[in-house]
């Protein structure tokens, strides 16, 4: 009998447990993070490894500034009231909106080097309400460089195109032009901060042509990435972008993390927060998986010969 009533006694807190719909803010300084897009897609695949179902046991909030970051602190502020147990944040001024306008633990995603923007104290511990995957850029940079030789031999310049009012993606682009640097690759910095800048960006490069160009991706360069790619069809420059998805828009190729499984470990991280662990304890994670995305049709029409070799290298083409 006691063993029932103990039994009985527990029982209303495990149908609870089982009830309970937790709800993810889903912020992003771009749109916001629709369910077939890249990087929503792969996160409820990877919700999904954990016993996580969308609409029956966990709702994303969404919000998404559009590029305009003064929208931030009050998108904060009502996912805050909408009373989510959770903000996924996509890139560093969400990031830093979220650690600047609420104690609720923050995943980050795309927000560049953690330590150097001062999101957290270290990637061990990070010390506040942030933790998530960190930015791998000097890592990859030589390889993006070394691509861009095999399909344009004679490079010895490169444009970066990056948004300069973005502490992350400026990191991001001193790691980049510090890793082609080192390889004997000079550096047409293009620094860009709303729209309109591009066309100032596309007249500096006019004026002094590069081999090549490497669009360090946020909410704004994403944004217009298809003036980045029509200013590269007309004048038949390779390009190279850090996301696959770019690729398969119309982008000459990409390489850089696996989204799946950058997306595969912040949903770890969700699920260990959710189940009482401290974000504070839980180190920031580097990607470990990345990929080589080669669009052929646009090789075609920028007039590019792809080597054999280079083809091999691929883990997609896109035709």
């Amino acid at each position: 009998m006691t063993l029932f009533g103990g039994a009985a006694l527990a029982w209303p807190w495990v149908v609870a447990a089982q009830d309970r719909v937790y709800r993810i803010g889903l912020f992003s300084s771009g749109a916001p993070v629709a369910d077939n897009s890249p990087f929503g897609a792969a996160l409820i695949r990877g919700l999904a490894q954990h016993g996580y179902a969308l609409d029956k046991n966990f709702t994303f909030e969404r919000r998404g500034a559009e590029a305009h970051v003064d929208r931030l602190p009050r998108f904060v502020e009502e996912l805050v009231a909408s009373k989510v147990d959770i903000i996924v944040a996509l890139g560093y001024p969400t990031a830093l909106a979220a650690k600047q306008g609420t104690t609720l633990p923050v995943v980050v995603y795309g927000a560049g080097d953690p330590v150097g923007t001062g999101l957290a104290a270290n990637l061990a511990r990070p010390g506040g309400n942030l933790t998530g995957i960190s930015d791998a850029s000097a890592e990859v940079t030589p390889k993006r460089m070394e691509i861009l030789k095999q399909i344009a031999p004679r490079l010895r310049k490169v444009a970066m195109l990056w948004n300069a009012d973005d502490l992350g993606m400026t990191l991001r682009y001193r790691a980049s032009e510090t890793g082609a640097q080192a390889l004997g690759i000079s550096v047409q910095a293009l620094g860009v901060r709303e729209p309109n800048d591009f066309d100032q960006a596309f007249a500096a490069m006019d004026r002094d042509m590069p081999d090549a160009i490497l669009m360090v991706s946020d909410a704004l360069t994403t944004l217009n990435r298809k003036r980045v790619f029509e200013f590269a069809a007309a004048h038949r420059l390779p390009a190279i972008y850090e996301f696959d998805f770019l690729v398969r828009d119309g982008g000459l190729m990409s390489y850089g993390p696996d989204s799946n499984e950058s997306f595969a470990r912040v949903a770890a991280l969700v699920d260990r927060i959710l189940k009482g662990a401290n974000p504070a304890e839980l180190p920031f994670e580097q990607p470990t998986r990345f990929r080589f995305v080669l669009n052929l049709k646009t090789a075609k029409s920028l007039g590019l010969e792809v080597p054999p070799t280079l083809l091999a290298l691929a883990d997609e083409v896109v035709e």
